[in-house]
């Protein structure tokens, strides 16, 4: 029965990938220039539980050190130089959108994009220190991608820009079981939690505003069914599946000799 059971998955399989479309994009045909406008890139919004990585630079070491968390360390005859921490400089964006900042205390950074929360930050630091450089970093941006995929993960994404093509790409790509024209991209955002599906097939997808992902956004690969075939070991399954390859069988021997 074991044996019947491996034929019929194995026939399922390649009739099922005769079929399939693998190719992404392929509707784009062979030798022809496509071109669409690069979609709007929607720079991420600071949001509640964000992990900030914060620096001020000025001419003052000793202003420095009020925003930076480290010691003042001699070196010899030249001025004073402050060596920051960077495990202290990641502050936590609050659940209303806080974040404790030293000397400051509380600013609310929430919905601001990150050059919104640089001139903010600089605003209110230059009360303390002449013409201050703030720089602002997400350390937490990830993506994470699951399901019919080499690698699933989750990846921190230090450019805090990425498309669902390059997280794919992370991840390993797909299967040969990975539906690519039904990927899900679930998104969180102002309280709401979307699901979007994207046809890799199309090349319309080069256009859709769920291209590029944003932080915290989960990709999901649907497998096909012959990959749950395939996981399935319930016996009752073998019995099913052996039992009509062998009606199948009987009858193809009856049309052939009726034929004959």
């Amino acid at each position: 029965m074991k044996k019947l059971f491996t034929l019929t998955l194995l026939s399922l399989t390649l009739f099922s990938c005769a079929k399939r479309n693998l190719v992404y994009f392929s509707d784009i045909e062979t030798y022809e220039d496509y071109s669409v406008p690069v979609g709007q890139f929607t720079e991420p919004r600071i949001q509640p539980d964000d992990l900030l990585s914060i620096t001020v630079t000025s001419l003052n070491p000793e202003s420095n050190m009020l925003f930076n968390v480290g010691v003042l360390m001699p070196s010899g005859d030249r001025a004073n130089t402050v060596v920051s921490s960077p495990v202290n400089e990641n502050y936590l964006v609050d659940k209303d959108g806080f974040i404790n900042y030293p000397v400051i205390g509380k600013i609310s950074l929430n919905r601001l994009t990150k050059q919104e929360a640089v001139d903010k930050m600089a605003g209110l630091v230059s009360e303390y220190v002449k013409d201050p450089i703030v720089n602002i970093r997400f350390t937490n941006f990830k993506v994470t991608v699951i399901g019919e995929v080499q690698k699933p993960a989750s990846f921190v994404i230090p450019t805090e820009k990425i498309t669902v093509l390059e997280a794919l790409g992370m991840a390993g790509d797909m299967t040969a079981y990975g539906k690519r024209e039904n990927v899900m991209v679930i998104r969180e955002k102002d309280g709401m939690r979307t699901a979007a599906r994207l046809n890799l097939n199309d090349k319309a997808v080069l256009a859709s505003p769920y291209y590029y992902l944003q932080q915290n956004d989960v990709v999901y690969v649907e497998p096909y069914k012959t990959k749950a075939i395939q996981a399935d070991t319930n016996p009752r399954t073998f019995a099913i599946i052996s039992s009509a390859l062998s009606l199948a069988v009987v009858i193809f021997v009856n049309l052939r000799w009726a034929i004959q």
